[in-house]
């Protein structure tokens, strides 16, 4: 996050607020208004509903955030809560403009929760309180705290508690117990009024008599296993007659995705990837008291990949009844875009091979995150924009177009399937989740989520298929038989995929200029188009805000290359009528009906041998093991390209 040393405007209005409500408490209010005549009325109702904009109060289980804010937020002071350079880092301010703070007001949830209920109004009660065990936990749970058996939307959207999401006190009072072990919304709470924290030995005090919590240190408080309960989802299937099967789909499972990774086994959590901290510097913790500073603060901007999900809010913040000012909202969004653009994926670029109608690259993309990529809920996706332009920077080839309505153009009309070869301009690589219906038809139904029709997101360094969480983190669909998906020379776990592109060059013999770009989203049009055909009051309100949102998708990762012209060929060489194919982990076998030169290459495009072959049925000694190569055979009757894996 970027903020100015100096204080910020909004600081500074924050700073004002505290000495007004002093004044607003201890006067006659309108007496203060005509006294202090350097504030008008306006001013006043402003510094008013600042004060009012986080819920306070308690509800049997949990305390709202505006309990917190008065220590844990701007210190007018500039004090606590700053980093070396006194830029402001107080932890309220980078947590409420978060996906997090505003779990319980997200429309696109809100009307995806509607649709669910309007298919199946029968299970309305059921889909509601499973639903708010996450997006709404502090009212979920304090209701069942207090013997209730369900919680709904219109129970949530009357409890301003609430509507606080996922609050500070849905993370800090979770309980070591069962930690890493539930799933589905399956929590477990501190009863006690209990804060836990990372630091050892806090001083009670202050917050005992802010809040009426206790600040109690457990290292559990910086365990992954703290998000596992809402970040593995595992839902019931039902048929297309509303009936359950006995069958069950995970809808997500990002925790599991981290266990089966190098983060897990290196111990690097989720929040220290989403909660950064801050080694250098001493930090005061609490805004007007004398507490130890400390060596360790962890900034609370929870960024994940949701940028337009983030800009939509900003623009309705208002109508949505969210307190972050739009400053807030830009911090988030800032660091949002940082994660993607920097923290996710490497995109690598390499030049094969050229002939007069065909040039050969590869495109390597290996996943950063310390879990799948994309990764959540089902609808999001990444995609693969390649581009090639020649010299006078006409477009020759675009694989991944979309158009002015954000969507992806030439790909198939159900979903387009994993490539681990590109030919032609309509076919896209789309990494995502589809997911299938007892029929095996794609669907957007969680309810009706039976199996995945294709999950080809990329796993985390480290994923294998022999993993004990691998029933829940499946890859599904044709990436199951691409040799270089999740592979490389030293076999599984790489957290990689090649594509390769044969991209036509009509005749074109100049030098050629390829861009890779690899872009996310999290609302892709046609995911919506099943919910948008239906009309709910959320549905309705969240297709306006929809249409007139900032969707442009996010820019993940790319890369370059200039490719070389060739001169003095036949613009169009035809394909070899030719076989290869293993004959063993040792020799490969070629049948090619005339005599042909024979090159392999490694997936880097480095030649690894070479030799000339007679026509017929010729076995090929291999001098290399356990490797991706691409065979290429060169003759005067045509081409020929064949990628294999090396055992």
């Amino acid at each position: 996050m970027v903020i100015s040393n100096l204080p910020h405007f909004r600081y500074l209005l924050i700073g004002s607020l505290f000495v007004l409500v002093t004044l607003f408490f201890s006067l006659d209010s309108q007496a203060s208004r005509d006294a202090n005549t350097f504030h008008s009325t306006e001013e006043f109702a402003f510094f008013t509903t600042l004060t009012d904009s986080l819920p306070r109060g308690y509800n049997g289980l949990f305390a709202g955030s505006g309990e917190c804010v008065q220590c844990h937020g701007f210190d007018t002071a500039m004090i606590a809560s700053l980093d070396p350079q006194g830029n402001d880092i107080n932890l309220v301010d980078d947590w409420r403009a978060t996906m997090m703070a505003n779990s319980a007001k997200d429309p696109f949830w809100r009307a995806k929760v509607s649709h669910e209920v309007l298919l199946h109004p029968q299970y309305m009660e059921a889909i509601e309180t499973k639903c708010t065990t996450c997006h709404a936990p502090l009212g979920h749970f304090a209701a069942f705290h207090q013997g209730a058996e369900s919680y709904t939307i219109d129970e949530m959207v009357n409890d301003s508690i609430a509507l606080d999401g996922v609050s500070c006190l849905a993370c800090h009072q979770q309980s070591e117990e069962n930690l890493g072990n539930g799933h589905s919304g399956e929590l477990v709470f501190e009863t006690e009024r209990l804060a836990f924290g990372p630091f050892i030995s806090p001083l009670s005090s202050p917050m005992l008599e802010a809040s009426q919590y206790e600040p109690v240190y457990s290292p559990h408080i910086s365990d992954a296993g703290v998000c596992a309960g809402c970040h593995t989802l595992i839902t019931e299937t039902i048929d297309l007659e509303g009936n359950f099967t006995g069958g069950t789909y995970v809808e997500q499972a990002t925790y599991h995705e981290w266990l089966n990774s190098n983060y897990a086994v290196d111990n690097v959590s989720c929040q220290s990837c989403h909660m950064p901290t801050l080694q250098k510097g001493q930090f005061y913790l609490a805004a007007g008291f004398e507490t130890v500073p400390r060596d360790k603060f962890s900034l609370h901007e929870l960024a994940g990949a949701n940028v337009n999900m983030l800009k939509l809010m900003k623009d309705n913040a208002a109508e949505l009844q969210i307190s972050a000012t739009p400053q807030d909202f830009d911090a988030v969004i800032t660091a949002t875009e940082n994660m993607l653009r920097f923290r996710t994926m490497e995109v690598a670029l390499t030049d094969l091979d050229r002939t007069a109608d065909t040039a050969f690259v590869a495109l390597r993309l290996t996943n950063m995150a310390g879990h799948k990529f994309p990764s959540g809920y089902p609808s999001r996706r990444a995609f693969v924009s390649l581009v090639v332009r020649t010299a006078e920077g006409d477009t020759l080839f675009h694989s991944g177009e979309y158009d002015a309505n954000y969507e992806l153009t030439g790909h198939d009309a159900s979903y387009e399937p994993h490539y681990a070869t590109i030919r032609s301009a309509d076919q896209v690589q789309i990494y995502e989740q589809v997911l299938g219906d007892v029929n095996n038809q794609k669907t957007t139904v969680l309810l009706r989520a039976a199996s995945a029709l294709k999950d080809n997101r990329i796993p985390p360094k480290g994923f294998t298929q022999s993993h004990a969480v691998y029933d829940t983190t499946r890859i599904s669909g044709e990436a199951l038989f691409d040799t270089d998906f999740n592979v490389n020379e030293l076999g599984e776990g790489s957290g990689s995929d090649v594509v390769y592109y044969h991209i036509p060059t009509l005749g074109y013999l100049d030098e050629l200029d390829i861009t890779a770009t690899v872009y996310y989203q999290s609302m892709p049009p046609k995911w919506m188009a099943e919910m948008f055909a239906e009309s709910t009051p959320e549905i309705d309100l969240f297709v306006e805000m929809f249409n007139e949102a900032e969707r442009t998708p996010s820019l993940v990762g790319e890369d370059e290359l200039t490719m070389a012209g060739i001169v003095g060929l036949q613009p169009v060489t035809p394909t070899l009528d030719a076989e290869v194919f293993l004959a063993n982990d040792r020799q490969l076998m070629v049948q090619t009906p005339v005599a042909t030169e024979l090159t392999i290459y490694n997936y880097l495009g480095q030649q690894l041998q070479q030799q000339r072959l007679s026509a017929g049925s010729s076995y090929v000694p291999l001098q290399f093991k356990r490797q991706i190569i691409i065979v290429y055979l060169n003759s005067p009757e045509g081409t020929f390209t064949r990628t294999l894996w090396v055992n």
